[in-house]
């Protein structure tokens, strides 16, 4: 009786120890701020949408993967080759600010998830935002988001 205890003890502890092992690679996964904003399902920037494709249409405009490229530990999407040559010729003047997480809340000192249909060209740079009364509310004071956010990005990254 007392070595099937023993076993299942055992069992026990080792189901015990890979969940909190299991757990520990999920939180500081979490608490890594990525220098793009992805999610958690998939590598792509800006959740799929061609970055050039903001500058050249003013209009958001999904991705191809036959059309990508790596950069800043994340992959970018493009409409086309034209687009992805632009991109790769220069990536600083494309991509969004702030990683392409959300730039209100980076003004805030936090980050937030994106709609990439939500975007601000500005001063020549690409931001993004979470939500529609987000969006309103970064447009009727971008440039004293921008500077807080500008202060406050470096440290994000950091952390």
């Amino acid at each position: 009786m007392s070595q099937f205890v023993t076993r299942a003890t055992l069992t026990r502890a080792a189901k015990f120890i890979a969940i909190i092992m299991s757990l520990a690679v999920i939180s500081s996964k979490a608490f890594a701020l990525d220098p793009t904003y992805t999610t958690l399902f998939s590598s792509d920037a800006i959740k799929g949408y061609d970055t050039v494709a903001y500058f050249t249409e003013n209009a958001p405009v999904k991705g191809k993967s036959e059309f990508s490229t790596e950069y800043q530990q994340a992959t970018w999407l493009f409409s086309s080759q034209e687009n992805l040559d632009l991109f790769k010729s220069d990536p600083e003047k494309y991509a969004p600010q702030y990683g392409g997480y959300c730039a209100y809340a980076v003004s805030q000192g936090s980050t937030a998830s994106i709609k990439p249909e939500l975007f601000t060209i500005h001063g020549g740079k690409l931001y993004l935002n979470y939500n529609e009364s987000i969006n309103k509310k970064w447009s009727q004071n971008k440039d004293d988001f921008i500077r807080d956010a500008d202060q406050n990005w470096p440290k994000l990254i950091a952390e």
